[in-house]
């Protein structure tokens, strides 16, 4: 049901993209105090400017030519090639334009990061979403130039617009790019399809579903022909990987030592899988009692919060997926102010929290506790809210000429 739309607002692609280059540069300035990578002082935790992007240039064995997955990583040096094949070759150009400079890898992959978040944020702009709300983020702001997700953030949000101009080929094939740099656009194409079924347009939803699942393919059948073993790295390691600081397993098992369950990683993730789903299926039943006829590709906004909260891994840049959908109405103004403060006190008592187990001093344990605390609070309300809130239409994406008005559609709480 389409909710009720505001009146267009005069603020120009040119506005949206300048701000968004504020956000980023004030990003730079955070973290360019550990861009040299000499980290012996404890300045990535005293000063919070700790960011993925200057320790893997060595830990993912890039300072040379070495091509990931084609060639295997020196195991003297440690285990490399842990990222899928978009973003390990995102890395992989970024060392080539940078050089085998810490400083250098760093400024490369900013720059392409930039690039990825103006993409994203004209995206937004073209579906008439509320692209300042993206600009203007301290989650952009803090964990843009974290890690690569924002190469992943980019092509989903172009998915979008590709869906909104029914081009639903490109929409799965953008998807099935996303997923071969994240796994989460991936799960982006069960809305949409969902949508189109909802529409009796199958053949549309069968398109979707076939180019996001062949793209993938086409993306990584040459590394995993050529060096299966190498390939294979990321899937190995999530598998074994154990319940991450961020995520309510970490938190629940610190506080409840349910050895039957915590002391299992197999077993961590089968409960946070059955959790997912369990959740995901209540949600998606109580919407459609409450409007049965809701736009389907909205599920993606409350299947992206419930898999962060059920997961034993949420890594703190992970709250830029959700960015795209807040700017898109999912939620109203308070709310979302409400999550972003939320999001930057996780990343404040986080790192300040390593600072004190590493000796340089900082926040308790606890302090970090309470703020994973406020933070699912308010994304559970924030689901509710999306329950509680007639959803849109996606609008026919429109030109992203400098000075268009940006139309906002806005639904009542």
């Amino acid at each position: 049901m389409p909710g009720v739309k505001r009146a267009a607002r005069p603020v120009s692609l040119l506005l949206v993209l300048g701000c968004t280059c504020a956000t980023l540069i004030l990003g730079g300035a955070l973290k360019a105090p550990c861009a040299t990578g000499d980290w012996s002082d404890g300045r990535q935790y005293r000063l919070l400017c700790y960011s993925d992007i200057v320790p893997l240039l060595s830990a993912e064995q890039l300072a040379g030519d070495r091509l990931p997955f084609i060639q295997q990583c020196l195991e003297a040096e440690g285990q490399c090639d842990e990222y899928p094949v978009l973003t390990m070759y995102f890395m992989r150009v970024a060392a080539w334009v940078g050089g085998s400079t810490a400083v250098g890898f760093f400024t490369a992959n900013a720059v392409l990061l930039w690039v990825c978040a103006a993409a994203a944020a004209t995206f937004l702009y073209m579906l008439g979403g509320r692209a300042l709300w993206f600009a203007l983020a301290p989650t952009l702001l803090i964990y843009g130039f974290m890690n690569w997700d924002l190469f992943a953030v980019a092509l989903a949000t172009g998915a979008l617009v590709a869906f909104a101009r029914r081009r639903d080929g490109l929409a799965g094939a953008l998807l099935g790019l996303g997923a071969a740099a994240k796994f989460y656009p991936a799960m982006l194409a069960l809305p949409l399809i969902a949508h189109r079924l909802r529409d009796r347009e199958p053949d549309a939803a069968i398109r979707i579903g076939w180019a996001a699942v062949g793209t993938w393919l086409l993306a990584n059948a040459p590394f995993a022909l050529a060096s299966p073993s190498g390939w294979s790295t990321f899937f190995r390691f999530n598998a074994a990987r154990p319940a991450d600081w961020d995520s309510l397993w970490f938190i629940g098992c610190e506080q409840v030592d349910v050895t039957a369950i915590c002391g299992h990683t197999s077993r961590i993730d089968v409960a946070s899988l059955a959790l997912f789903v369990s959740s995901f299926l209540l949600v998606w039943i109580w919407k459609r009692h409450r409007e049965p006829g809701f736009a389907r590709w909205s599920l993606a906004f409350p299947m992206l919060v419930l898999f962060l909260l059920s997961n034993k891994v949420y890594s703190p840049q992970y709250g830029l997926w959700l960015l795209p959908f807040f700017a898109l109405g999912a939620v109203d103004l308070r709310t979302f102010v409400a999550f972003e403060a939320a999001d930057a006190a996780v990343f404040v008592t986080r790192f300040s929290y390593f600072g004190e187990l590493t000796g340089v001093g900082g926040l308790p344990f606890g302090a970090f506790e309470i703020a994973i605390a406020v933070r699912t609070l308010v994304l559970v309300w924030s689901v509710v809210a999306w329950v509680r809130r007639p959803t849109v239409e996606l609008p026919e994406a429109v030109g992203a000429a400098a000075g268009a008005p940006l139309a906002t559609a806005e639904a009542p709480a």
